[in-house]
């Protein structure tokens, strides 16, 4: 039996139309679209099939379409015969993603994760409103050289996605700053971010303070999976853990890089990345290409792979 990770994809991942076919044939998979209706009072796969983007692009949108699109891709995966085939070691995902992967290892339900990122999404909103800034990929520079003038610029590491990919976050003028600063070190690439705000940064400490109180009293269950933790890029153990990480995760780096690693390091030879686009697969090439990546968006996904 082959030993796999599951992996969600964060914010922006998302696409109009995503999962519409999984809905059309899978009834496993409709059964979340609709049930992600229910809990949430609107409908969100009205918005998700047929948008429009600006719309599905507005944080308070995607973060719960991007799950529910996931979770439905999860559920099709689940009731294939292919998942008989697989063990699944571990879960994690990227920022927003990790919601799904706590929902695949048993940590929430459904229904209590698609509430809890509507809030967080809120928090976050409000807090990127009253704290405007901005984030920024660079592309192929020295981590080191990178973390110091980040240091120096005043702003913040938000993801470390690749070993050539480092997204950076705070103040638009510390942003624009460091941006100057790399261009004179001789960084080639920096790409602006089309984002609302600098998710990942201190500025978003009012949002982890707030999503706190709410969830100390979600019903946090012992996870029947390890789920790696973006904080860190470990496995946590337990529902103490959770409450301490996840909070902690809106205003802190994403060591997406460890993640994998850890992962790898431990014996798991392949991942399957559940959701919208394949951005995953993409930076898991860069950080350990030994690694094979499938994707699952559509149900003739499911029938490919080769377990």
């Amino acid at each position: 039996m082959k030993k796999i990770a599951l992996i969600f994809p964060g914010q922006g991942a998302q696409k109009v139309g995503m999962g519409k076919e999984l809905y059309d044939q899978i009834s496993s998979a409709k059964a979340v679209f609709d049930q992600a209706n229910a809990v949430l009072g609107e409908s969100i796969t009205q918005i998700i099939f047929e948008g429009p983007e600006e719309k599905l692009m507005s944080t308070a949108y995607c973060q719960p379409a991007i799950f529910t699109m996931s979770m439905a891709a999860l559920a099709a995966f689940k009731a294939s015969d292919k998942f008989l085939n697989v063990s699944v070691a571990y879960t994690a995902g990227l920022s927003l993603g990790e919601y799904g992967a706590m929902c695949a290892a048993g940590v929430l339900s459904f229904e209590d994760s698609l509430k809890l990122i509507q809030k967080r999404a809120a928090f976050m909103e409000e807090a990127a409103k009253a704290n405007p800034g901005k984030m920024a990929a660079v592309i192929g520079f020295d981590k080191d050289k990178l973390v110091e003038i980040c240091h120096a610029a005043g702003c913040e590491i938000a993801n470390f996605n690749a070993p050539d990919q480092i997204v950076i976050t705070g103040l638009a003028s510390t942003v624009e700053k460091a941006c100057q600063m790399l261009t004179e070190a001789g960084c080639k690439k920096v790409i602006p971010l089309d984002v609302s705000g600098a998710f990942h940064s201190s500025l978003m400490r009012s949002a982890a303070d707030k999503f706190s109180q709410v969830l100390a009293s979600a019903p946090l269950k012992v996870m029947d999976i390890k789920v790696v933790a973006n904080v860190n890029g470990k496995p946590q153990q337990t529902p103490q853990e959770v409450l301490e990480n996840l909070p902690k995760q809106i205003y802190s780096s994403v060591q997406w890089v460890d993640s994998v690693k850890f992962m790898a390091a431990d014996g798991v030879t392949d991942m399957v990345e559940i959701g919208p686009g394949r951005v995953l697969k993409g930076l898991i090439r860069k950080i350990d290409p030994a690694v094979n990546v499938h994707n699952i968006q559509l149900p003739e996904d499911i029938a490919a792979l080769p377990f």
